[in-house]
């Protein structure tokens, strides 16, 4: 391949070209390669660092947990009405949403550790804040200070997780973060139930502390000088938003992550409560019951066994992810995702709306961690994707936010089934850009390195 050619089509943002130059630059499009081959490979153990990573998650989801079922209420006692407590869960998002291309920078100037260490401290201190807020603006301001923390802390962990990551190991670790994450929140509100006895500030002071032995882990655990085989993060080659989009896989991931941010998040946890109360007021017509406690009730097990469906399907998703490639577990998981969803507007019994939250639990696992996998091929362990990472997460926030707006605004005007049914059809159009049996586009410089982008 000629000087010229390689200076026209290499993927970083100019400043260092791929070349000869960067051997260990260069290698990274032969982890690209062999991602999602079925060629069978030696057991490779799971780096430690990425080890503190999932160790990390799992004590920040167990802390968030604590807090997740008390905001709402804590807010509430600052004499606010229900869209004003309400809205405490919206700042956090807004904030996140807002500050996700400054972190993306922050993350290519000092690289992730740095940034994650940062986000962890700052959501602390906002958590603090909140336990120590005095009137509703100031709870509301230490609540934007926790989303600019945590969009930090979460584009980083995904830079990490990309540069520790071997190509193919990808889905494998993938869907053992996501399930740290995903057993940190069922465990966190069973130990809240425990402790409502004393208080609703000391579980926010607990998130705090939890927050901050992650750090201590971080730091003491995930040095520098563990960035074996790749560029120190801050001489590495970035990779702008302008050249992944030249990706047919970083496209479709951008959309899907907005799909899986309406339905699996906002929806879920807006409106599912909601269509529970619902559902039971019809099943049960005509006979003397209340259908609100026992909605609360439907709501909690079927998000449960959602949880459950979903934290099982991870690991062993992720490690047929790794063997067969990111796009047929994509597809096919939001397949079944898609039509479950659509299944739970139209459940006609307490049982079918349990059973069809099972099978989208179960989809979004399929699909998870092949679709974090497919955005780490593209960035890859020897360049920094702050910027990238950061807009794949807005379009996640982005959905969370509009979702449960427009799906509530339809329940309203056309009934809770029209709801679901526009959002598994969203997770359902969002399956053409992962056709199994599409090639892929990509740039031309990968595909004679024999780069598939499957």
């Amino acid at each position: 391949m000629s000087d010229s050619y390689q200076r026209n089509n290499h993927l970083d943002t100019g400043a260092i070209p791929i070349t000869a130059a960067h051997p260990t630059a260069a290698r990274q499009y032969q982890n690209l390669s062999e991602t999602g081959t079925s060629q069978k490979r030696s057991k490779t153990p799971i780096p430690g660092p990425l080890k503190v990573l999932i160790l990390a998650a799992f004590v920040i989801a167990l802390g968030f947990g604590l807090i997740a079922p008390v905001l709402p209420r804590y807010a509430a006692s600052f004499n606010v009405g229900v869209q004003a407590a309400s809205a405490v869960v919206s700042m956090f998002a807004a904030t996140r949403l807002l500050f996700a291309p400054a972190s993306g920078k922050l993350v290519a100037r000092w690289g992730e550790r740095p940034i994650y260490m940062a986000g962890l401290i700052i959501v602390a201190l906002g958590s603090l804040g909140v336990a120590i807020s005095w009137n509703y603006p100031v709870l509301m301001a230490f609540r934007a200070l926790g989303g600019i923390g945590s969009v930090m802390f979460t584009v980083s962990a995904m830079g990490l997780l990309v540069r520790y990551s071997p190509a193919h190991l990808r889905g494998k670790i993938s869907g053992y973060y996501a399930t740290a994450f995903l057993l940190g929140n069922i465990l966190g509100p069973v130990v809240g139930s425990l402790m409502v006895g004393l208080g609703m500030r000391l579980p926010f002071v607990i998130y705090a502390v939890a927050l901050l032995i992650a750090c201590i882990l971080v730091f003491f655990y995930l040095k520098e000088a563990q960035y074996a085989g790749s560029i120190p993060p801050k001489t590495q080659p970035e990779l702008s938003l302008k050249n992944a989009w030249k990706f047919t896989n970083f496209r479709a991931g951008l959309g899907t992550n907005f799909a899986i941010g309406w339905a699996a998040l906002g929806l879920r946890v807006a409106l599912m409560p909601l269509a529970a109360v619902a559902l039971l007021a019809s099943y049960h017509h005509g006979e003397n019951y209340d259908p609100n406690n026992g909605g609360i009730v439907l709501a909690g097990l079927a998000m449960a066994f959602y949880a459950g469906g979903n934290a099982i399907t991870q690991n062993i998703s992720g490690r047929f992810s790794d063997k067969h490639g990111r796009r047929n577990l994509i597809f096919y998981g939001l397949l079944l995702a898609g039509v479950s969803t659509i299944l739970v507007g139209v459940s006609g019994s307490p049982m079918l709306f349990i059973i069809f939250s099972i099978t989208t639990g179960v989809g979004t696992g399929v699909l998870g961690p092949s679709l974090q996998a497919a955005i780490a091929d593209i960035v890859g362990n020897e360049r920094s994707g702050g910027t990238v990472l950061a807009t794949y997460q807005m379009f996640a926030d982005l959905g969370q936010i509009i979702g449960p707006l427009l799906a509530g605004w339809i329940a309203d005007h056309w009934g809770y089934n029209w709801a679901f049914g526009v959002s598994g059809a969203l997770l359902l159009v969002m399956m053409l850009g992962w056709l199994p049996w599409r090639s892929p586009r990509f740039p031309k410089d990968l595909a004679e390195k024999g780069y598939t982008g499957r």
